[in-house]
């Protein structure tokens, strides 16, 4: 039996690497243990062009952002479901400095095209300390993780090309025209296996620097607001009845999917200061994100093994990141195109061969 390539892990990036071989008319097989932690199943999947202080322009936002919206625009007809919610992001000022800060940035196109015009700031005063007003991110939203891995499985194991199973590597034979596993012939072995690659056997040599999240769902009474909500922790309602995800935390002892009161002190506390309604708290969930050092992913082939790559490392921005990069590892594979140097492994080979003289 044949197939052309073999994805370990069916994480976001797995799942989003899949589709994209998918719709070129590969065939792929995905093989993926759903009992190990993964990110993926807790992230809530919010996507947000604008970052940090001064609200600089997220990375290649404006190339990348339109690719996320059409893949997942066109994966919704695929898988029959919904996976896009585009909404606004609306983000209080804490205070006048704050706000005085803000508006006297200079004009900044990359960012101003982002940023709504006036925004009705009182609609959201009856829920949320907005006494400074605030501002609202355009071009932004979630994506619905769960169901995405959830849609994905199901898509491939009704084509008998999903695999639950932990994946062997001792089972694995490399030759250097394909691989062999399981007694499939492929001509590539790609590992979308999230923060466990540390542990990956051709990939371990990658600078992997994993945070643990913790995120909680609550459920806010009379709660109407639709726009995520983003000012020291961020609030995502999931329906329109005051079902919402809050968060997140980071951490970088402790790396598992352990749920810790601290954090859920944490988030709270937080979340009491910027929410005027009563809540509960349904659940708490905790992931470990695989973000590397330099905060850009893990994209290419291995630098002696032609049959093995890796697209892993997407870290917070994974739902964004991973259509992008995926359609550019896949012309990478089928027409050698160039993968964008910030993203290709090629740029760590250094450390793979000092570890061979170790």
């Amino acid at each position: 039996m044949t197939a052309d390539y073999l994805i370990v892990g069916q994480g976001i990036a797995g799942s989003v690497l899949a589709h994209v071989l998918d719709q070129q008319g590969y065939t792929v097989h995905v093989i993926n243990n759903s009992e190990t932690p993964a990110s993926s199943k807790v992230a809530a999947g919010m996507f947000n062009p604008l970052t940090g202080r001064k609200l600089g322009q997220t990375w290649l936002a404006d190339d990348i952002f339109p690719v996320t919206i059409d893949f997942y625009s066109a994966l919704e007809k695929k898988l029959d479901t919904k996976l896009l919610h585009l909404t606004n992001i609306y983000k209080p000022f804490r205070s006048i400095e704050e706000r005085d800060f803000f508006f006297s940035l200079p004009v900044e196109p990359s960012r101003d095209f982002y940023v709504g015009k006036n925004p009705n700031h009182q609609k959201f005063s009856e829920f949320l300390e907005n006494t400074h007003n605030g501002l609202e991110i355009t071009q932004s939203g979630w994506v619905d993780c769960l169901e995405l891995l959830e849609k994905t499985r199901l898509y491939f194991l009704e084509k008998k090309q999903y695999f639950e199973s932990e994946f062997l590597f001792n089972e694995l034979i490399v030759n250097e025209k394909e691989v062999v596993y399981e007694n499939v012939n492929y001509k590539k072995v790609l590992f979308s296996d999230g923060f466990q690659g540390r542990e990956n056997p051709f990939f371990s040599w990658l600078p992997f620097n994993p945070v643990k999240g913790q995120i909680l769902t609550a459920q806010i009474e009379d709660y109407e607001v639709t726009e995520i909500i983003n000012q020291g922790i961020w609030i995502l309602p999931v329906d329109n009845k005051g079902l919402c995800k809050v968060g997140s935390t980071y951490s970088w002892d402790k790396l598992d999917d352990e749920i810790t009161e601290e954090a859920r002190v944490e988030l709270e506390n937080r979340l009491k200061t910027i929410l005027k309604k009563p809540y509960i708290i349904l659940l708490q969930q905790a992931g470990v994100r695989p973000s590397s050092d330099d905060r850009r992913p893990f994209v290419g082939l291995h630098p002696e093994i032609e049959t093995i790559g890796v697209f892993n490392g997407l870290g917070t921005k994974g739902v964004t990141l991973a259509p992008y990069f995926a359609i550019e590892f896949a012309e990478y594979l089928k027409q050698n195109k160039e993968i964008n140097p910030e993203v290709n492994i090629s740029r760590f080979y250094t450390l793979y061969f000092q570890s061979k003289t170790v």
